[in-house]
Parts: structure tokens; C-alpha cells; sequence
């Protein structure tokens, strides 16, 4: 972290996670803007696996970029994943609050009535722009 003329900057490194059986793809970059979510969440352990996610959203809400677009592309998760996703859109909604642009890009396969429907969720219970999309590339 640096300061310069009282603003706080923050030199972030990329957070990716890899994809599993069991775990999705988590990219999570601010030099590059993209954040993404893509795959089934299914940790065995879902505190702990989504910690290093707690913790990067946590330091960008210090220094956020302007416009933050979070895709996310899910083809399924488990309960206790859910609630996990829903925490992470109460943190983008914090940097909504501190003033930034924020939107949510959930993208589901056409057919996908489910993840249709827990977007729509989602969408109700955060109050940041929300855009359902449906996308065939969704697997």
C-alpha cells in the first residue's frame, strides 16, 4: 500500500484459482479488471476454501477500481456454497456503497432453470446492478 497526496493506493497481485471436480475457476485481478466465477462449487470445505477470496475482496474494497464487473458462471453449487456466494455479493455491494461502479454478470446456460432462478435470487437480496445472460459457453 502507498500513499500519495493522502489517497491509498494498493498494488494488488491476481488471486486465480484453478478448477476442480469439486471447485470453480476463480480469477480475481484488478490490474486486468476481471473478475470471474466459472464451474461447480462443491469444497469440502467451503470456509476454507473460499478464504483467500474473503481476504482479496476485503484488501480491494481499500482501493477499488472505478467500474468492477463480476462475472460469474456456474453450472452448479451446493447449499453451503450458496450462502459463501451470497457473502461475496454482500462485499461487492460494500464497494457499491463506498461509491464505485459495480455490476454482476450472471451468465447461465439457456436451460438452466435453476441457475436462472438463483440468480433472480441473488439479484434480490444485493442491491447492485444485476444482469441475468443467458450463455450457451456456460459449462
Amino acid at each position: 500500500m502507498i500513499v500519495i497526496l493522502g489517497k491509498t493506493f494498493t498494488f494488488m497481485s491476481p488471486l486465480v484459482i484453478e478448477s476442480s471436480l469439486e471447485t470453480p475457476e476463480i480469477i480475481l485481478d484488478k490490474k486486468t479488471n476481471t473478475f470471474l466465477f466459472k464451474g461447480k462449487s462443491l469444497p469440502e470445505n467451503p470456509i476454507v476454501f473460499y478464504e483467500p477470496v474473503f481476504k482479496w475482496l476485503d484488501d480491494y474494497l481499500i482501493d477499488p477500481n472505478p467500474e468492477t464487473l463480476v462475472n460469474f458462471m456456474m453450472v452448479y453449487f451446493n447449499t453451503s456454497s450458496s450462502k459463501i456466494i451470497l457473502d461475496i455479493m454482500k462485499r461487492l455491494e460494500l464497494i457499491k456503497k463506498s461509491g464505485h461502479l459495480v455490476t454482476v454478470n450472471w451468465r447461465f446456460r439457456e436451460d438452466d432453470e435453476e441457475m436462472l432462478e438463483a440468480g433472480e435470487i441473488y439479484a434480490e437480496r444485493v442491491s447492485i446492478p444485476f444482469n441475468l445472460i443467458p450463455d450457451e459457453t456456460v459449462n
